[in-house]
């Protein structure tokens, strides 16, 4: 049997556990795989912690080090399903567009979207990778980078959209200290011309930053000289709310 193979079998022998606890026979059943191939695989994964016997009980189960492994996972579509209540008040009380998005390399990943009633909105930015330094949530994403995360960032070719995007790691470095003391990013026609965000980070048990809620809408209106301090707190209010019910 190939390594690839033994590989993609093992899989399927996991896949067949994710209902367990089961025996040999029923996984080998729900694999399609041979009785004797499913032991030896079976036995493998038993040795490496990948699945467990219950005590007194000659089934299988998942085991501890799938559970570990899979706690690292960050499951965004849990997460829009949790964010999308909050999404919706924010475009209600803002008037305009609320979105959420996810770190994905060097890019702000949107992953869902709630628009304003506003005639006049923006499009939408389901599922559009931006780079993080043109955008206000790739921004918070920057400003809670390790050093050495930001810093081999800003070591590579950095695109100017608009005569606003900052390119100079100088710049960057400076804009993601503001963003970290002030708990929230704002990007005014950076990456594209007459779009302005604000975004503030979202994190889970330990800090760790993994995704962003953002509001944004047309410069020209966004945001009212009166009320930017308003965006502000029901913004950041908001990503505290998800990050609390993240770590509950």
């Amino acid at each position: 049997m190939s390594s690839v193979q033994s590989i993609a079998r093992a899989f399927d022998v996991l896949t067949a556990l994710a209902d367990g606890p089961l025996g040999v026979t029923e996984v080998a059943h729900r694999a399609g795989l041979p009785k004797s191939t499913t032991a030896r695989l079976l036995g493998t994964l038993l040795a490496e912690g990948a699945v467990e016997q219950p005590p007194g009980d000659s089934r299988y189960r998942l085991g501890a080090r799938m559970v570990t492994l899979a706690a690292g996972i960050r499951p965004t579509r849990s997460l829009v399903a949790i964010a999308r209540p909050l999404l919706g008040e924010l475009a209600t009380t803002t008037g305009e567009t609320a979105g959420l998005s996810v770190p994905d390399g060097r890019e702000a990943h949107y992953v869902d979207q709630v628009d304003t009633p506003n005639p006049i909105a923006v499009r939408d930015w389901t599922g559009t990778r931006l780079p993080m330094h043109a955008v206000s949530s790739g921004q918070v994403f920057l400003a809670h980078l390790p050093a050495e995360a930001l810093d081999a960032y800003l070591a590579q070719p950095l695109e100017r959209f608009t005569p606003r995007t900052l390119v100079t790691p100088d710049a960057l470095r400076e804009r993601a200290r503001t963003v970290a003391l002030d708990g929230f990013a704002w990007a005014r026609d950076e990456f594209i011309d007459g779009l302005s965000s604000v975004a503030a980070p979202v994190s889970v048990p330990g800090g760790e930053v993994v995704a962003a809620i953002h509001v944004h809408g047309p410069t020209y209106r966004f945001p009212a000289p009166d009320a930017e301090a308003e965006v502000v707190r029901r913004l950041v209010a908001a990503s505290a709310r998800l990050s609390s019910q993240l770590r509950g």
